[in-house]
């Protein structure tokens, strides 16, 4: 067993390596962009075919073929990215796979080079299928090999949650060496089990929802749900705290031993057993995730459920914020507000230093030499005293926005740069509409949109 300093993303490319993946399919997107490089880079001997698929989508597909002849897959890509993929990915629910499938969403609290702040674990309960939620670049490679066997011993797609302080933190991972000979068994036909007719689909939902009650009492006693600490002394108010992801992380810097921490690695199928064993005994709790309110909802009908006299704080009640990410110093001022006796003893000199390494604010810019910065010029100069849109795209190439070039009017989502110039000149005919489009993007549309 190696000991390495790995990014996140790095350790989630080596875990899948480490668990016999066949196949590795994505589209590059911030911030799960090395996972997919990671594989390529290790796979000296071209034994795992490794591609960028021109978009989410057929990524998805082409592992959904190799897992039906029982390969290990991975498929790569950002939250956004998941929209793309979401009509193989809720057909494959119902279908299921033979060999293991994993799913990297990328979530990117902020955001911080995304359009959307959206909250994948809403993906897992709308698709019902599992979900791994990593607070560290090492639960991430541990959560790659249990989140393949779990695909496999259930028959089904599981999703991997991480998000960017997950994906490019680093962490010393201890990497197993070798790991399984995974030799896929090949495609056995079977109609009523890999073509999705509307009375498979009927069946199939039933048998989802079974496995899914499983499930939930399954990882109750997954090692990547606990609760930790304890009530400690008598106290008039019995508080607890909750927490998932990186902001499980985050608690465990502050908080003290004294009281209880439900940690949730897996939100869905949420492990009911454990959250009520924690919830008894309790007055109040303390929800603190990223970025939706899923384990806060989660508590609340377990709360209802059985009837506990217990308040659930957190992003319905406006004791967290309900956008953005969080960090050491935002969730320490939330449980500064809701249990202040609980947290640890503060460092002072550690924190007068830290309050005194106060960092300027770098924006992103174009990189140097970035052909794009000539292409707007140019363009910039030909339009002058013309009335003229600039319709952009999803990309580094929307930083064209900024000043001086200031040459990106509009940004929607990948592709929409022609169709919205396209609009935009239906309804006005004498404005000029210029698209601006970047090469990935552009193969894209050529390869799927028009053809």
């Amino acid at each position: 067993m190696a000991v390495q300093l790995l990014m996140g993303n790095e350790a989630i490319g080596l875990g899948a390596i480490n668990a016999g993946v066949s196949l590795v399919s994505g589209y590059p997107g911030t911030p799960s962009t090395e996972i997919l490089e990671t594989v390529a880079k290790n796979n000296p001997e071209g034994k795992i075919h490794v591609e960028w698929s021109v978009n989410e989508k057929a990524a998805l597909e082409v592992a959904a073929g190799a897992s039906y002849a029982g390969a290990r897959t991975m498929v790569t890509m950002k939250q956004v990215g998941l929209n793309v993929a979401s009509d193989p990915l809720m057909s494959l629910a119902y279908v299921g796979v033979k060999g293991g499938m994993v799913i990297v969403a990328a979530d990117d609290p902020g955001p911080i080079s995304s359009q959307t702040e959206q909250d994948t674990r809403h993906f897992g309960e709308f698709s019902k299928l599992p979900v791994f939620d990593p607070a560290s670049p090492e639960e991430a490679y541990e959560m790659v090999g249990e989140a393949f066997a779990y695909s496999e011993e259930y028959g089904t797609p599981v999703l991997l949650r991480p998000t960017t302080r997950v994906c490019h933190g680093c962490a010393v991972v201890k990497v197993k060496e070798g790991g399984p000979a995974c030799k896929p068994e090949g495609f056995i036909k079977d109609t009523g089990r890999w073509v999705i007719f509307p009375r498979l689909s009927y069946q199939n939902h039933k048998k989802i929802e079974e496995r899914n009650e499983k499930l939930s009492h399954v990882f109750s006693s997954c090692p990547f749900n606990r609760v930790e600490g304890c009530l400690k002394g008598n106290l008039k108010v019995r508080r607890g705290v909750a927490a998932g992801g990186i902001s499980y992380a985050y608690v465990k810097e502050i908080l003290s031993e004294d009281i209880p921490l439900l940690r949730v690695g897996t939100p869905f199928p949420f492990p009911e057993d454990l959250a009520l064993e924690f919830l008894k005994g309790l007055d109040e709790v303390l929800v603190l995730e990223e970025l939706d309110p899923v384990i806060e909802r989660a508590l609340l009908q377990i709360v209802g459920k059985y009837q506990l006299g217990v308040t659930v704080r957190g992003k319905l009640t406006h004791d967290t914020a309900n956008a953005g990410e969080n960090s050491v110093e935002s969730v320490e001022k939330d449980l500064e507000r809701f249990a202040p006796e609980a947290l640890k003893e503060k460092n002072k000199a550690l924190e007068d230093k830290e309050k005194a390494l106060k960092l300027p604010v770098r924006p992103p810019v174009l990189c140097a030499g970035c052909p794009h910065r000539a292409s707007f010029y140019a363009v910039k100069q030909a339009a002058k005293g013309r009335r003229a849109v600039f319709s952009g795209d999803i990309g580094c190439y929307t930083l064209g926005n900024a000043a001086p070039l200031d040459m990106v009017d509009t940004c929607l989502c990948m592709g929409a740069d022609v169709t919205i110039a396209q609009g935009l000149h239906i309804i006005e005919e004498d404005t000029v509409n210029f698209a601006f489009i970047g090469d990935s993007t552009f193969f894209c549309l050529r390869n799927y949109r028009y053809y």
